[in-house]
């Protein structure tokens, strides 16, 4: 099993490197679909991702390519959502014992939409590149923006989905940053809400770290080897493929 789980992570990892596309929306389904109940696939997706989003949070610190306030506000919004959804799985667990469905179905839905919003950021780009609403400053969208974080946080504590995909959309669209900026805002904010809903997650027993090993000992040189050849390869249609994938997991699911 271990072996299993450490290709599985260099696949993942080398279709993350080599696409850009979030690993979540294919390391979560697997795990299901491997019999991994859904909650322990959640919990320790994000803990994984809290692992893998600190190098990389790291590094745009260093470039200087993070838009702090635009992470606070967003934070402010999805890291007490992400944390109320975990809460809120955990008690209806205690009640009604229906946690893993109410996972596996609310997976399937964000599956289908990350797979949306993959496709519609491959071949709309530009048409999200520009508009009206980017000219206004952050303090006046800062509702807006706290608002975003709060749906979209919800999102991830419920699924471990999105923290990536759904809130470089929502980037792309409001906010007026260059692409290196967009990508080291979205992964400072990232880490914050899933390492917050990882440990949450953890607190409650949701996290295999074994698994996690595993996972980061394939995934990480997968990354590094998808990132050397991505510029080898067309991006749309790579893009495309994985969208394709996440969209059947997530018909699977449901």
């Amino acid at each position: 099993m271990s072996v299993g789980i450490i290709i599985m992570g260099l696949f993942i990892g080398f279709m993350v490197g080599l696409t850009g596309v979030g690993g979540a929306a294919l390391l979560t389904p697997i795990l299901i679909l491997l019999g991994i109940s859904p909650s322990i696939a959640v919990g320790t997706d994000l803990f994984y991702n809290s692992i893998t989003k600190l190098f990389g949070s790291i590094q745009h610190w260093r470039q200087k390519t993070i838009n702090l306030k635009l992470v606070k506000y967003l934070a402010i919004g999805s890291i007490p959502s992400a944390l109320f959804a975990v809460g809120l799985l955990h008690l209806f667990d205690s009640f009604f014992h229906n946690q893993e469905q109410i996972i596996k179905h609310a997976l399937g839905y964000v599956l289908i939409l990350v797979a949306a919003a993959t496709l519609f950021k491959t071949f709309m780009k530009k048409k999200l590149e520009w508009n009206p609403m980017q000219l206004k400053p952050l303090e006046e969208k800062r509702v807006l923006t706290i608002t975003i974080g709060a749906v979209l946080g919800f999102i991830v504590g419920l699924t471990s989905i999105g923290s990536g995909s759904l809130f470089a959309i929502a980037m792309l669209y409001l906010y007026r940053m260059g692409s290196s900026e967009l990508v080291g805002t979205d992964i400072a904010h990232a880490f914050l809400l899933v390492t917050a809903a990882g440990f949450m997650h953890a607190g409650i027993g949701n996290v295999d770290y074994l698994l996690t090993l595993n996972l980061l000992l394939g995934s990480i040189p997968g990354v590094l080897i998808g990132s050397t050849l991505s510029s080898k390869f067309p991006a749309k249609p790579l893009r495309t493929i994985m969208a394709i994938m996440i969209l059947f997991s997530g018909i699977k699911l449901i």
